[in-house]
């Protein structure tokens, strides 16, 4: 490997995603396209993260994959190396034990004749910064989310004791001066401790974020333009170098709609009974790859769907044996009886993206995560939001009072919402003459014109890659 990345004249960089799938698929998707540019890749993954490599290695087999073991942490069972392992909590042990890493880069650095000029690496992965600097190269913070997310998680970080401190945070400095509950601000925050050595990292890793030589965000003008200009004025050593590029899914990888546990099976079932639906009449509902919903939970949405006289089709996630004894992510005995027909019940993998891209599908109840986000964004479907946890009150926010393109139906984690409530809203939603639903289309539009020919995603990625290969490595370890 010691001669990895001479040729052509080319930068080398090194990729380094965060696995969680909504934070890594975006980045394969950006890294597909540094390919398709000629850019010398070397990816870093840990072992069991390799698969998730596949289509971008079949179709740019020149990307070298750099492979490290996962460092064992105590808060992590053995073998665990992916987020989805562990839920939404497992993020600080994980973030935490890929620090350990640091030491093994810095090695395999060292042996090559033309190392890496810069280094992409996910937001979670903040602590590179520090990394990027003793390599003396640049470091360039890939945002899988939004700009309003980071512009909220950089000042919560900054301002951690007073803000942990308020019940209803204002964020006086963000465009329209927005304010959260504090039991609303995201995930990553809300569980940090400053007496808490592992926090640290998380704390000093999202300021670093704000101090790197570059920001992609997986998102576009139209719809955070403001945002992103709040990092241009704001963080003085960024104000060329922040970059929209999204939605990456719309220019990413061609195997896209295929990555995941496809049933072929269960993907003819779905299409065969949607294409027996009128067009828009049908609310797709789906919470992600992570949130379970309690017993109380299912009951009051098994009844709102089915009071609603929506039809609809309920993807469900189910849990380990001794959370469905609990009947954690369990229907409701009768309740795909009483609605055959009319809902159809899927406890597997689904194919989200081409369920929402049907014409029937007219609504998405969703936890409004920023993969879900930018995939109903990209339908022009419009959204339902019940956000639980994580980034998810924030992108609610931006997509119902922000853009109108989104209808609060419900928001907690743990709360059960009155299911006679949640049917009349459903109904209403479902509506065909929404407001809501126009803006949903309007955005589908603007979003496929930013990645376009001349638009404002395809200049920002024109410029990331003009300013890639203006990089030259300099004197290495400082």
């Amino acid at each position: 490997m010691s001669g990895y990345g001479d040729g052509d004249g080319k930068p080398h960089v090194l990729v380094f995603p965060y696995p969680a799938q909504g934070h890594l698929l975006p980045l394969l998707d950006l890294t597909h396209q540094l390919c398709l540019r000629n850019i010398i890749i070397t990816i870093l993954v840990t072992p069991k993260n390799l698969s998730a490599l596949h289509p971008l290695l079949s179709l740019h087999p020149t990307i070298q994959p750099l492979v490290f073991p996962f460092p064992p942490h105590p808060d992590l069972p053995p073998g665990v190396e992916n987020v989805r392992d562990v839920g939404n909590r497992g993020n600080i042990p994980i973030i935490n034990a890929l620090s350990k890493l640091h030491d093994p880069i810095i090695q395999w650095f060292k042996s090559l004749h033309n190392p890496p000029v810069a280094i992409v690496s996910d937001f979670f992965l903040g602590w590179t910064l520090q990394l990027a600097n003793q390599l003396n190269i640049p470091r360039i913070s890939f945002f899988s989310s939004g700009s309003f997310l980071a512009s909220v998680l950089v000042h919560c970080y900054r301002n951690a004791t007073t803000v942990h401190a308020l019940p209803v945070v204002e964020f006086h400095e963000l465009p329209r001066a927005p304010s959260f509950k504090q039991e609303h601000l995201p995930s990553i925050f809300r569980y940090y401790s400053e007496s808490n050595v592992e926090f640290q990292i998380i704390k000093e890793g999202n300021i670093a974020n704000s101090e790197s030589w570059g920001v992609i965000f997986n998102s576009f003008d139209a719809l955070e333009g403001e945002y992103f200009e709040h990092w241009r004025t704001k963080f003085g050593n960024l104000p060329h170098r922040v970059y929209g590029v999204g939605p990456l899914s719309l220019i990413g990888l061609p195997e896209r709609l295929d990555r995941g546990n496809s049933n072929s099976g269960t993907d003819t079932e779905i299409l065969a009974w949607l294409n027996g639906c009128p067009d828009g009449s049908v609310v797709y509902v789906c919470f992600g790859s992570q949130k379970l919903l309690s017993k109380q939970q299912m009951e009051a949405l098994a009844a709102g769907l089915e009071q609603s006289k929506t039809r609809f089709l309920w993807v469900v996630k189910t849990g380990t044996a001794p959370q469905v004894d609990d009947a954690y992510g369990v229907v409701p005995d009768g309740f795909e009886e009483r609605v055959d027909g009319r809902g159809l019940v899927v406890k597997t993998w689904a194919p989200q993206v081409v369920i929402l891209s049907h014409p029937a599908v007219g609504g998405f109840l969703s936890h409004c995560g920023w993969n879900s986000t930018l995939e109903a964004i990209v339908a022009g479907v419009m959204i339902l939001g019940w956000p639980m946890e994580a980034d998810q009150f924030v992108n609610a926010r931006l997509l119902v009072d922000n853009m109108g393109a989104a209808v609060r139906l419900c928001e907690g984690g743990d709360t059960v919402p009155d299911s006679a409530e949640l049917g009349k809203v459903i109904a209403e939603s479902m509506s065909v003459d929404r407001p809501e639903k126009l803006k949903a289309k309007e955005l589908k539009d603007k979003a496929f014109a930013a990645v376009g020919e001349g638009g404002s995603s395809s200049k920002d990625l024109a410029e990331f890659m003009k300013d890639l290969e203006q990089l030259e490595f300099k004197s290495g370890l400082i």
